[in-house]
Parts: structure tokens; sequence; C-alpha cells
């Protein structure tokens, strides 16, 4: 279930950290995009394991 979890904000994380320099007018697929999400993911995954431990 905890795996599970992880997996989950990851992804979660990932869609919102690609979306945010579509807020300033550039692309998902972007290197932008690709750097904020994955520091969307990092930080999902950091939110569920503050929140376990």
């Amino acid at each position: 279930m905890e795996k599970t979890l992880y997996m989950v904000a990851l992804t979660i994380g990932g869609f919102v950290g690609g979306y945010v320099p579509a807020l300033w007018g550039g692309s998902m697929f972007s290197f932008s995009g690709l750097f904020f999400s994955t520091l969307g993911s990092i930080a999902g995954i950091w939110v569920v394991y503050k929140m376990n431990h």
C-alpha cells in the first residue's frame, strides 16, 4: 500500500510540476517542463515521506 502511495504522489507531482511552464506560456515539453516535472516528482515523494514518518 505504501509503495502505491509513493507512485501516486510521484505521478501527480510530475504532472503538476510539468504544467508550471504552461503558466507563463512555455511548453510542457521543453527543458523547463522536464526540470519542473522532476522537481514536482521529488516534492511528491517528499510529502508522502513526511506524512508517513
